[in-house]
């Protein structure tokens, strides 16, 4: 029985509910008068249900998809404006108990290179991604209880707090860690994390289980029930996302948009980011192995309903996807994207050779330098944001929602993302990506309608020029 309000994985993420979603979506995929009804419901900026915005995956007319398209772009403005938050993945190991089938560190896999940093090397590699202008990181750990205790990440997240190099700081860590206890969660919120994310892979029971043969992942309702216990646990801000390739995008699709219903049907809060891999070559993955995969008109379609379903959330795109696929769907949707990432285990101070083994996750699509990254947004128009102001500020959980679906966060987060986007050009920057960047921050101060913080950005761009550091509102 589908019920949203429910604590049991199979009832929030009901089966026949989402076949029945889909079924429904296949009757109307041609119901030209539904579909603009859906679409009119999606211009009131207040998002769609699962049903809804599976009616809209399904239809394949053209005039439709470009509506579908331009209102994507519309609410992604409204409420985001024109920034693009940067950060980068932080691997901490790679040794995991898990057999998941679609993942290179499963555990059968003896020819990774399994690598575990120290509280030393985090040091290096932190002070590595300093150097590149990182503000903001997402530590990723394989699940081994003995490797990596909760003890281990709690210690590395209190590290990468600590390390002060030049005006280099990172002032926000998420974490992508596996499922665990409401004990543990705790740890994690009173260490000081932003965003706790975990992917579900897939939605889909049977076929989640089969993709997770062994290990404590096999458990589909103790991991799908996660982000539950983590708000139980203090944790405010909470980030979704599936693997697509595994199953059907469809079904994925359904159930994601259901797993956000479900965390505003009980908390009140829905998922403060969505992520949307795709699954990518691997040390012994091969992506062709997973007959799910999704075409980039696709992916796009997919990346622009998201936004217009679940129009507050904060969209992630990695370094997975292409310069080309990212640049086509920033407009859509996303929100925050990856820079000069590095999927192996301390990849950063010392990058890994072509000759050794390899311990990433994955291949990089886009292997761009943040610089490079940077100076590609802002010809774009977009301002590259920095700014971790709303999580140091308290702006987190049902407070962040309250804002940022009355569409006021953007009184907060141009100036922010103009003030770290300065320290950025005064620290980091290579001369030409500083040019464009002092012509961008100076027409964008212009744009601030309310004279008073206008006038504050002014003094603190200053000031940043002075060699003060970390303002924000």
């Amino acid at each position: 029985m589908y019920d949203a309000k429910s604590l049991k994985a199979e009832e929030f993420i009901s089966d026949e509910e989402i076949k029945e979603t889909l079924a429904y979506a296949d009757a109307n995929r041609e119901n030209i008068k539904l579909i603009d009804s859906i679409i009119e419901k999606a211009r009131e900026k207040k998002g769609l249900s699962h049903r809804e915005a599976s009616v809209l995956l399904a239809c394949e007319d053209e005039e439709k998809i470009r509506q579908i398209y331009e209102l994507a772009e519309q609410i992604k403005k409204d409420y985001y404006g024109n920034r693009i938050v940067l950060f980068a993945p932080l691997y901490l190991s790679n040794y995991c108990v898990n057999g998941c089938v679609y993942c290179p560190y499963h555990m059968k896999n003896k020819h990774i290179a399994r690598k575990k940093l120290t509280q030393e090397d985090i040091v290096r590699e932190v002070t590595a991604l300093q150097d590149m202008g990182h503000k903001r990181l997402a530590i990723e750990a394989g699940e081994d209880p003995v490797n990596n205790p909760i003890e281990y990440i709690l210690e590395s997240i209190k590290t990468i707090y600590s390390i002060k190099h030049k005006n280099g700081a990172i002032r926000r860590v998420n974490v992508n860690i596996a499922a665990t206890t409401v004990e543990n969660y705790r740890k994690l919120k009173d260490a000081g994390i932003g965003t706790y994310i975990l992917f579900q892979e897939t939605y889909h029971k049977e076929s989640y289980e089969k993709l997770h043969p062994t290990g404590p992942k096999h458990d589909y309702a103790y991991h799908t029930e996660a982000m539950d216990r983590a708000m139980e646990g203090g944790i405010d801000d909470v980030g979704l996302g599936v693997l697509f390739g595994l199953e059907m995008y469809r079904y994925e699709f359904a159930g994601l948009l259901m797993h956000a219903e479900h965390l505003e049907a009980v908390h009140g809060v829905g998922p403060h980011t969505i992520s949307v891999p795709r699954v990518k070559h691997a040390d012994d993955i091969d992506p062709a192995a997973f007959d799910n995969g999704i075409s980039d008109d696709i992916f796009a379609k997919i990346c622009a309903l998201i936004r217009i379903s679940v129009p507050y959330t904060g969209m992630i795109i990695s370094t997975r996807e292409s310069q080309t696929v990212r640049e086509r769907v920033l407009p859509l949707g996303v929100s925050q994207i990856s820079g000069a990432s590095r999927t192996s285990v301390g990849g950063y101070a010392e990058p890994e050779t072509p000759d050794e083994v390899t311990s990433a996750q994955f291949d990089v699509s886009d292997n761009r330098t943040l610089d490079e990254v940077v100076n590609w947004l802002m010809k774009l128009g977009y301002i590259p944001s920095f700014c971790t102001a709303c999580y140091r500020e308290g702006r987190t959980g049902d407070r962040f929602m309250t804002l940022c679906k009355n569409m006021q966060i953007l009184n907060c987060c141009h100036p922010n993302a103009l003030m770290t986007l300065k320290e950025y050009l005064e620290d980091y920057a290579g001369e030409e990506t500083r040019k464009i960047g002092m012509a961008l921050i100076d027409r964008e101060l212009e744009n601030i309608p309310n004279p008073k913080v206008k006038q504050k950005a002014y003094e603190c761009i200053h000031d940043i020029e002075g060699g003060q550091r970390d303002f924000r509102f």
